[in-house]
């Protein structure tokens, strides 16, 4: 069974996609928009994964968080002057995309006030998200930090086996150091080391974690709850 989390507190996305003035298709590799870019619109997921990163002042790049069905992005821009994109949004798998005008949504927000207090909800669970991702990447270091990120992509994207915890989404090793600001020789080198001590195992891409509670003892895990300790 997947064990894919989301915040107790969703938006009503069926009212969103009323205001939706168009729908494409994405194409993996592709941008939905990217840092400094005029924004415009902010993007309902319908179907697909996209990843939200930021480029680093010395040209490397974090990723932040993982954006799927019901899922919102490009959302920092709203109530601002001359605004843009503060992240950027590349897709991970393809899918069908809504985009909403940016004035639209800030005229639905002050007319409709359930809206605005769902919006004012999710904002702050993402808010506590992002806070407790820096705070493992500051405090922890590089092999902490991977350590958390494997720990967050079992809660998101888990999946029980007899061994351990399949984590069903298939990514390369610079897409994951990409989560732990860190470089892929770096990650390489961790992930032999856990994959040698068998609290790991890869095939075809995708990471099975043997052993969670060595990853959690070793970061000094708080056992936060999984709707805030996830990728998403």
């Amino acid at each position: 069974m997947n064990t894919t989390i989301k915040s107790t507190h969703s938006i009503e996305i069926k009212e969103l996609l009323k205001f939706a003035d168009r729908r494409f298709k994405s194409e993996r590799g592709r941008f939905l928009f990217q840092e400094g870019m005029v924004a415009e619109e902010l993007y309902v997921i319908v179907s697909g994964k996209i990843q939200i990163s930021k480029i680093t002042s010395d040209g490397r790049e974090l990723s932040l968080r993982i954006c799927g069905e019901n899922d919102i992005c490009g959302e920092l821009t709203l109530f601002t002057d001359s605004p843009k994109y503060l992240l950027s949004a590349k897709v991970l798998q393809e899918g069908e995309i809504a985009a909403i005008r940016k004035d639209v949504i800030e005229s639905e927000i002050f007319h409709n006030s359930k809206l605005a207090f769902e919006f004012m909800k999710w904002m702050s669970d993402h808010f506590r998200k992002t806070q407790t991702k820096f705070r493992d990447l500051v405090l922890n270091g590089k092999r902490g930090a991977l350590f958390s990120t494997l720990i967050r992509m079992t809660n998101s994207y888990g999946v029980p086996k007899d061994n351990g915890i399949l984590i069903d989404l298939p990514l390369t090793n610079q897409e994951l150091a990409n989560f732990c600001g860190t470089s892929r020789e770096s990650t390489n080198r961790i992930l032999s080391e856990l994959k040698r001590d068998n609290i790991i195992s890869i095939k075809r891409g995708k990471i099975t974690v043997l052993d969670l509670q060595y990853l959690k003892d070793e970061i000094g895990c708080e056992n936060c709850s999984a709707i805030y300790c996830n990728i998403e």
